[in-house]
């Protein structure tokens, strides 16, 4: 246990259902303080992927996003279902549904926390390289998707602009780009 460690008291379910889980909880800080409510929201596990081709274009979706009320360019990707073996299961499954395309070679990149301070899941990222096309995708009822394939320089380009919105997927970004020794 580290110093700064919050010590938990008491939690208190507030909501539950299949996409999320709302808690309060109580809290004594290292002085002594109590926190209370402090309010934590646990989801399960996310992942989301840069895809390139052999021609090192990268397959994008594009859809709308209720919560900033737009329509934005991603990286596939999604939730971690209770039936995938692994998250990198569950990536290669939301990168077939989501835009139609597999390929066999897949690293997991790295790790990454929505916002530690209240969400208790990790987003796992990965590089999947010389990926094709194989099917129509096959989307979720609630899903509706177009895929998008850009060469990898301007989807960087992008990122540096703020065409890529969801910071999550901007650090899926970095740590492919790291991963393909162009940092």
């Amino acid at each position: 246990m580290h110093p700064l460690d919050w010590k938990l008291l008491k939690s208190e379910r507030l909501l539950q259902d299949r996409w999320l889980s709302l808690r309060a909880d109580t809290c004594e800080l290292p002085g002594g303080r109590i926190v209370a409510p402090y309010y934590v929201f646990e989801y399960p596990p996310w992942v989301t992927g840069v895809a390139l081709t052999p021609a090192h274009e990268v397959v994008l979706v594009r859809q709308y996003r209720h919560g900033v009320q737009q329509t934005v360019l991603e990286f596939p990707g999604g939730v971690v279902d209770s039936a995938d073996a692994s998250p990198l299961e569950a990536m290669r499954r939301e990168l077939l549904e989501e835009t139609g395309y597999t390929g066999t070679t897949f690293i997991e990149t790295g790790q990454l926390s929505a916002n530690a301070s209240t969400h208790t899941n990790v987003t796992y990222c990965f590089l999947a390289t010389d990926v094709t096309y194989v099917a129509p995708p096959q989307l979720d009822e609630t899903e509706q998707l177009e895929t998008v394939v850009l060469p990898l320089a301007e989807v960087i380009t992008l990122a540096r602009q703020g065409g890529l919105p969801q910071a999550l997927h901007t650090g899926a970004l970095f740590f492919a780009l790291s991963a393909l020794g162009r940092l």
